[in-house]
């Protein structure tokens, strides 16, 4: 992805567009941005059994997902992953050979809401799955802004007294020394 088209998405994430990035999306270059981080991690591709585990069953994107899902066929990822805290985890993977992984991870950046999906590989007929389409229809709901237009966050600067009748930033305060 070119350097303006990830600025450009970057802004429109900050502005309240709706993310869901999906398996090795995690080296994209705009999820990238958007953590702050490397976002590596440990993993082989080998014919691995997947059991998503569902540790948020109150969460709106893990409605109607069964406990665990079971994947027959999937490319193994291991923590460490390399990502901040998720504002909220809603799977853990485990795998055939012990390993776990944070497979289903919100965030927030700016307006914008981000989903973090593991389960998908090229090799494997993971998103055929019904619960793994399941997942991403629900991740699409959750991930829509419930603000009326899109727009950067702002900085608000308030006089005292003035709480309720703010307005919008407009530059730094002036040295009153």
């Amino acid at each position: 992805m070119a350097d303006e088209v990830v600025e450009r998405v970057h802004r429109h994430v900050l502005s309240g567009l709706g993310l869901v990035v999906l398996h090795s999306g995690h080296w994209s270059k705009i999820f990238g941005k958007l953590m702050g981080t490397s976002c590596t991690l440990r993993w082989r591709s080998a014919h691995d059994r997947e059991l998503v585990w569902t540790v948020n069953p109150t969460h709106p994107i893990a409605r109607g997902i069964p406990h665990p899902m079971i994947i027959e066929e999937d490319e193994m990822y291991g923590e460490f992953f390399d990502i901040p805290a998720p504002d909220e985890l809603v799977f853990i993977s485990s795998f055939s050979g012990g390993e776990v992984f944070r497979s289903g991870c919100t965030f927030r950046r700016g307006h914008g809401k981000i989903f973090y999906f593991k389960p998908g590989d090229q090799d494997y007929p993971v998103y055929h799955h019904e619960g793994v389409r399941k997942v991403i229809s629900n991740a699409v709901q959750w991930c829509v802004t419930d603000q009326p237009t899109r727009s950067l966050p702002t900085l608000l600067r308030y006089e005292t007294n003035d709480f309720y009748r703010g307005h919008g930033y407009q530059g730094p305060l002036e040295n009153q020394a």
